[in-house]
């Protein structure tokens, strides 16, 4: 029996009412809760995020290396090229990150917040963290 019913992906934002809406269009969701503070999602695939509020919130600096990565979003996608004009249409921006060695196929952005995620193909391997 699993100690845990269900989990969230949390990520602090200064304004999780932006964010949310980038995230919700990038994946069809839906928004489930909204307080003062925090706005939840749930897309189609059942996949649920939330936006905390935090004043103080800096972007990530990955990938540059005096900080390391602490949470990673990867998402998988049918068409890379078609992502990538969807995500930098939502106001998404590709990172520039040395790409790691090998067959692997993904692409980095950061949100309009700052945090960074991953899209590769439906049938494409994970890169192995470089670092």
């Amino acid at each position: 029996m699993a100690l845990v019913n269900a989990g969230v992906v949390v990520l602090d934002c200064a304004e999780p009412e932006k964010l949310a809406e980038f995230y919700k269009s990038l994946l069809g969701a839906e928004e489930t809760e909204v307080t003062a503070n925090r706005v939840e999602i749930e897309g189609p695939s059942g996949m649920r995020m939330a936006f905390r509020r935090d004043v103080n919130a800096t972007p990530p600096s990955w990938p540059r290396p005096e900080n390391s990565l602490q949470v990673h979003l990867d998402f998988v996608v049918d068409d890379l090229d078609a992502a990538e004009r969807g995500i930098v249409g939502l106001g998404g921006r590709p990172l520039e990150a040395k790409d790691p060695a090998g067959p692997h196929e993904e692409r980095g952005f950061s949100d309009p917040a700052g945090h960074s995620f991953t899209v590769r193909g439906a049938l494409t391997p994970t890169a192995p963290k470089q670092g």
